[in-house]
């Protein structure tokens, strides 16, 4: 209160009179204790303070509340907000990204069979791929990754100090000995020289595997890709500095399997991590190539 803050420099009395309130009162307020309703907020600053570390403070309010729900704490989002801002707990923000797409001119690209709509009905029918960049004392390392749209779960990924073709094959490689799609999986992309390369395409055809890329210079025509890379710059990359490629390959490896798959909360998938969305969409009796993806957000959510 500003009364109890400044009555060493003013005296009571004349604050009271300037605020218009009586001394007793101020001297009530003095001596009785926290409200319940100030007890309930400390309480659940507590909490809130574990959910933001747990996340390793990359959480904003939206899903620290999502995470207070799923832990059975109800409470206003409102009410997160207005606490996180008095404690001054804040998610990550966004920086500007760099250019690693390099297109090769008269290279004939694939068709966009996706136009935009990222939203496949189950896992395995839909990814996207795209390559970011890291910095480390060391010198630059670049990161090429494969995520299915389904569940935005990262199922391949290949770190390498170039960006030849090979990132690309690894990182396409990883996915398939991990998810073994069906014939017919559509695999997106940029129109990067990487993803025009013969070795890539061919892969992709043994695979079968149909190839599709977005148009030139357009980041909408990637978006999902794009989210998973403003996420883990946002979340990793933004906040760590690497002495060494080793303790970059370290750290990427232990956010993308540990923390981003399992762990982290995914608006879009109405605040689950990519592998519990997968669980539970996987013991749903319903058919869900029948319903829509929003549908059965709402049926898993408790």
């Amino acid at each position: 209160m500003f009364i109890e803050a400044q009555k060493a420099d003013y005296s009571i009395g004349m604050m009271c009179r300037m605020l218009c309130v009586s001394r007793s009162g101020f001297h009530a307020w003095r001596v009785r204790g926290p409200s319940d309703r100030e007890l309930s907020d400390e309480l659940l600053i507590e909490e809130i303070k574990r959910v933001h570390k747990d996340s390793r403070k990359t959480y904003g309010s939206p899903r620290v509340h999502a995470q207070l729900r799923l832990d059975g704490i109800r409470v206003s989002r409102k009410r997160v907000e207005r606490l996180m801002a008095r404690e001054g707990l804040t998610g990550m923000i966004k920086k500007r990204r760099g250019r690693t797409t390099i297109s090769v001119p008269g290279v004939r690209c694939a068709p966009d069979l996706v136009e935009r709509d990222f939203y496949p009905q189950a896992p395995n029918r839909l990814w996207a791929a795209d390559i970011t960049y890291i910095r480390t004392w060391e010198g630059w390392l670049y990161l090429a990754s494969v995520i299915d749209c389904y569940s935005r779960r990262c199922v391949g990924w290949a770190i390498a100090d170039h960006l030849r073709a090979e990132i690309v094959v690894d990182a396409l490689e990883m996915a398939l000995a991990r998810r073994r799609p069906a014939e017919g999986l559509v695999h997106h992309s940029d129109q990067g020289s990487q993803y025009v390369a013969l070795v890539f395409s061919h892969r992709l055809r043994e695979a079968g595997i149909v190839q599709s890329m977005g148009s030139k210079g357009d980041c909408f025509d990637n978006a999902m890709i794009e989210s998973f890379f403003c996420s883990l710059k946002k979340d990793l990359i933004y906040r760590s500095s690497w002495p060494t490629k080793a303790a970059a390959r370290t750290a990427i490896f232990e956010h993308i399997e540990v923390f981003y798959n399992r762990i982290r909360l995914h608006s879009s998938l109405g605040m689950l991590s990519p592998e519990r969305f997968e669980e539970l969409s996987a013991g749903k009796t319903l058919d869900t190539d029948l319903i829509q993806k929003d549908d059965l957000v709402e049926a898993l959510i408790p």
